[in-house]
């Protein structure tokens, strides 16, 4: 009985440890922001305790958004400083092509929003986007950094290469390079704008919202109750597999 018992407490704890973790991947839909901006979708990326709020509108094929990431704890010589960023690669699903946003905070304590075109690894030069930015601004509150913006995309697009990443240090309001931790290697996911099949050009989908592709959660009270369900029933499978009930 002893033996079963503990059998039955190693099952339920890895089956938890291997469940939970999704539980982790939400996001507040009504968050605190500031001039009392809101968005229509709320998105937990998968990496880099990132999320991503936006809203699209098709009818004139502009996307408003809000990224927000911890930022890393500073690098030696990194002076306090660091960044955040998200990006948009119109010809790839990584970083090099990316064409991002960022949010850099500097050894003083100050917090700049920028535009970097990522034309490699060894190459990020501030510049102008590829596409139209407008309304750019960041912001820092308890070691979180956010960044705000408006862009335009392709008319009729209904999804995007969207690429985010983080950094502990910056030269001035230049990033310096990030860690290549398999976290920051796969921070890149597609974003899905429009439902399969709406009709672009009409009003935008608030709910409910298709699970966009690359393991992008949606968040909303019907997935969380899923999940947590989920999480009850392999309890009870597992307990009563092994006669705790």
């Amino acid at each position: 009985m002893a033996a079963d018992a503990a059998a039955a407490t190693a099952f339920l704890f890895i089956l938890l440890s291997l469940i939970t973790p999704s539980l982790g991947l939400t996001c507040n839909p009504h968050p605190s922001f500031p001039n009392n901006r809101t968005y229509s979708s709320c998105t937990a990326l998968p990496h880099l305790n990132a999320t991503l709020h936006f809203t699209f509108d098709p009818s004139n094929s502009s996307l408003s958004l809000a990224f927000s990431a911890a930022r890393p704890s500073s690098s030696p010589g990194g002076g306090g400083g660091g960044w955040v960023a998200w990006a948009i690669n119109p010809t790839s699903t990584g970083m090099v092509g990316a064409q991002a946003l960022m949010a850099l905070k500097s050894s003083a304590g100050s917090v700049v929003a920028k535009t970097f075109n990522i034309s490699s690894y060894h190459s990020i030069a501030e510049s102008k986007l590829s596409f139209d930015v407008w309304h750019l601004s960041a912001d820092e509150a308890s070691g979180t950094m956010r960044l705000f913006a408006s862009v335009k995309v392709p008319a009729g697009s209904r999804s995007l290469n969207q690429v985010w990443q983080v950094g502990s240090a910056v030269d001035g309001t230049r990033p310096r390079i990030h860690d290549m931790a398999d976290a920051n290697k796969d921070a890149k996911a597609t974003l899905v704008l429009a439902a399969a099949g709406s009709s672009i050009g009409g009003s935008p989908a608030v709910s409910p919202v298709p699970a966009p592709a690359s393991g992008v959660s949606r968040v909303g009270e019907a997935s969380t109750a899923a999940t947590a369900f989920l999480v009850l029933s392999l309890v009870f499978l597992g307990s009563s597999y092994f006669g705790l009930y």
